[in-house]
């Protein structure tokens, strides 16, 4: 479905609030802005170009924009995807462009399934920011916070904020979407009006993620993403590495580690880590000859939370919530950027039939919205209970039914071009969970890979050349790295 250029037959333009400029923010700036004037609260300075931002600490770390999710903001801001590759990002073709060791193996280099589009998350940001305020019914409050929400349990009608001279101010609205992020007061807020609040769930691996920019060696242009999986069935900490390939000829390296398994700030830990936490040493390998740009950067906040807005029966009108707000994730799944886009498209379907005071509309929103949400908690989260010392609800005797099933796919898919499309159909959040048990899929799973297991990374001769051939550089030459 492609952006309206009007607002609705019958409708008048609309007042809209949107809480957050960050990328759920915008994008539902994006999703709304046919239909109605769009005021951002925002109460960071936003920068003006690809520059990191002081509420975004995470955006330091590896961020990828799964097929399922470009092809959703393409939807909403068209030519987004050309705007990015203008700008530096790569798309990178799955698993052609991918050399990954999964739990059960290393995936083989097949022909295009899906796609990711790589980059710094600065660049992410900056490429939709600048597309998305150039709007002129966008506004955009910037240094202001969000004091309330107007209006009682059944509506609410706008927002009080705090403009950055100190002074209280009434944004009065008809529909208010809260796109904050993990940091988001919407169950406090909705309470104060007198709206139950709505179920919690929270997985905690203790995840730990430290990352750390290098210079890529010379004649590695076209290199692709690699990185080594944990195994959660295996009663370890589980450890991953990440090299991803980001604008300005440089790689975004990224190392991770569950409770008791995790990375440290240390540059002489970083490349050690690499090599011998994880169940393959090659990003280690690889790293040796890259120059380090930066010292690591270190998050500890990844907690898998989930607000069950849609179980709460007393929704009121004018208000919904999407991204971050809803749900926050392990980003080692690299599913956020991607829920939130969704959502934001959810968002403006409802708009577009409904109108954008409709009654029932924000209900309509939440339960919508809450579907790619529940693919993204379901991966993340049936992982990463399994890791030791992992706090949350133990698996019941569905999800251990599943994890086996999806145990021996992963199997299949090393070996079997069929399992593994229908894997990055689901991964990249372009087909549902259900496309994993087509009666074709599920045979194929039974039978298992046709290929011998790969014993070793499926790089090119060319790409090995191009980086281990060169000399390594010590952990010396490393030490105390400006930052870029």
């Amino acid at each position: 479905m492609s952006r309206p250029a009007s607002t609705p037959s019958g409708a008048a333009p609309r007042r809209a609030v949107v809480v957050g400029g960050g990328m759920a923010g915008m994008l539902a700036t994006a999703a709304l802005s046919a239909y109605a004037d769009v005021t951002v609260v925002e109460r960071d300075v936003l920068p003006a170009g690809p520059e990191p931002r002081k509420g975004l600490p995470q955006a330091r770390h590896v961020h990828v924009v799964w097929s399922g999710g470009a092809l959703a903001m393409e939807d909403l801001l068209p030519g987004l995807i050309d705007g990015w590759l203008a700008a530096g990002a790569r798309r990178i073709p799955l698993p052609t462009g991918l050399v990954s060791m999964q739990p059960r193996g290393w995936f083989r280099r097949w022909p295009e399934m899906q796609f990711m589009i790589a980059c710094s998350r600065d660049l992410l940001d900056w490429v939709v920011r600048e597309r998305v305020v150039k709007d002129p019914r966008v506004t955009v409050l910037q240094r202001t916070e969000l004091l309330a929400l107007e209006g009682d349990h059944a509506r609410v009608t706008g927002v009080r904020v705090r403009t950055p001279e100190g002074e209280e101010r009434l944004l009065e609205a008809d529909l208010v979407v809260d796109a904050s992020g993990r940091g988001s007061r919407a169950s406090a807020w909705l309470e104060a009006l007198g709206v139950p609040r709505a179920p919690l769930d929270e997985v905690d691996s203790g995840l730990t993620y430290s990352s750390r920019i290098f210079r890529a060696p010379a004649g590695t242009e076209d290199f692709p993403l690699v990185n080594v999986q944990s195994d959660a069935s295996v009663p370890v900490p589980g450890c991953t590495t990440t090299i991803e390939p980001i604008e300005g000829g440089r790689w975004l390296v990224t190392l991770s580690g569950t409770r008791g398994g995790e990375p440290t700030g240390s540059v002489d830990d970083f490349e050690a880590f690499a090599r011998g936490s994880v169940r393959h040493p090659v990003v280690g390998e690889l790293i040796a000859h890259a120059e380090p740009l930066s010292d690591p950067v270190v998050t500890r906040s990844t907690v898998n939370r989930r607000r069950f807005f849609e179980k709460v029966d007393a929704w009121p009108e004018g208000f919904v919530a999407i991204g971050d707000s809803v749900a926050t994730y392990n980003p080692v799944y690299g599913h956020g950027l991607t829920v939130a886009a969704q959502g934001a498209v959810a968002l403006r379907e409802h708009v577009a039939e409904y109108g954008a005071a409709a009654p029932g509309l924000a209900r309509r929103i939440q339960r919508a919205v809450a579907r790619p949400v529940a693919t993204a908690w379901q991966f993340a989260t049936s992982t990463d209970i399994l890791y030791p010392g992992a706090i949350g609800k133990p698996p019941g005797l569905a999800s251990k039914l599943l994890g086996h099933y999806v145990n021996r796919l992963m199997l299949a898919a090393t070996g079997r071009p069929l399992v593994a499309k229908a894997f990055f159909d689901v991964v990249t959040l372009s087909k549902p969970v259900a496309t994993l048990a087509k009666p074709a899929i599920v045979i194929a799973v039974l039978r298992g890979p046709r290929r011998p297991l790969l014993t070793e990374p499926p790089l090119t001769g060319q790409e090995r050349a191009s980086v281990l051939d060169a000399p390594e550089i010590s952990g010396t030459e490393a030490r105390g790295c400006p930052s870029p």
